[in-house]
């Protein structure tokens, strides 16, 4: 996964916000109030509304027979979704932030919504992009680097053997 910084043009491309989205969703609930504490010191504290606070549901994970035959139930699966609004001094169009995540965690989506809201805002993205997403980008990239590595030593290959002829 590749997470790259927009312009600093006020309309972010939706990719790249996905992008951010996606890491925000995988980042644990420590690291991200660890990572909150450390850059708030600097910032005053963001005011926000709620517009849809942090409520728990269940969403149907779908899967595949080999990755691409038919599509089945395969279960449900406990998600955390929020989303809010940051108030604005001037009254002017305010950002909206929203989350979702697996998981039962209220005060995880609501960070990862008011990370989402404050990435949006031309003077907060490039220092939130570089002090947040990307460090947890490439420890989530390192991880998966990982796994992959450790699937792969267990990978068994079987020869067939012609008997006669």
């Amino acid at each position: 996964m590749s997470v790259t910084s927009p312009s600093s043009s006020s309309a972010v491309p939706s990719s790249t916000r996905r992008a951010w989205m996606a890491v925000l969703a995988r980042t644990p609930r420590a690291d991200l109030e660890a990572a909150f504490e450390h850059l708030l010191r600097d910032l005053p504290a963001p005011s926000y509304d709620w517009l849809r606070p942090p409520e728990i549901g269940l969403a149907m994970v779908r899967g595949r027979i080999g990755g691409s035959g038919d599509p089945f139930n395969l279960g449900e699966a406990t998600v955390t979704r929020a989303t809010l609004r940051l108030r604005t001094n001037d009254g002017a169009n305010a950002t909206v932030g929203v989350a979702c995540h697996l998981g039962r965690d209220r005060r995880r989506a609501e960070l990862a919504a008011l990370a989402d809201a404050l990435l949006q805002m031309p003077e907060h993205h490039d220092r939130l992009h570089r002090q947040l997403i990307e460090p947890f980008a490439a420890r989530q990239q390192a991880h998966h680097a990982q796994q992959r590595q450790d699937a792969a030593s267990t990978r068994v290959e079987f020869f067939t053997m012609v008997r006669g002829d």
